[in-house]
């Protein structure tokens, strides 16, 4: 029953994630905003957890199922890839590069900010 309620959770707040993007007109996908606001809900409410573990614990083990439709994607489209192999390449390369330039700095920036923390630290 818990696996159940906590399924209809996560269903429920990507309703809302959904039909709040579309009333707003914002750029976000549905389910992203959705997944925010649950985000939001379990910092302020952590007795929901328990509600939605069951769920997520399910879903994260199955998580390479959800891999299939990406793979179908790619067979289905493989003469399209192969046509603009360059721009997908470049693309791929360059936010690769960006995201773990980013991901460097952010970490720098989090450790300086906890050093500064910690009394006694240098």
């Amino acid at each position: 029953m818990q696996l159940i309620n906590g399924m209809t959770m996560l269903l429920i707040y990507q309703l809302i994630g959904e039909v709040s993007v579309r009333l707003l007109a914002l750029p976000v996908p549905g389910p992203v905003m959705g997944m925010v606001m649950l985000f939001l809900t379990l910092m302020i409410r952590g007795a929901l957890v328990r509600a939605v573990e069951p769920a997520s614990s399910a879903l994260l083990s199955h998580l390479s199922l959800l891999f299939v439709p990406a793979g179908v994607g790619l067979v289905v489209h493989f003469s399209r890839l192969g046509n603009e192999w360059l721009p997908i390449g470049v693309t791929l390369v360059l936010s690769t590069i960006i995201t773990m330039a980013v991901t460097a700095l952010v970490m720098q920036w989090m450790t300086r900010l906890t050093a500064k923390r910690k009394p006694g630290h240098d």
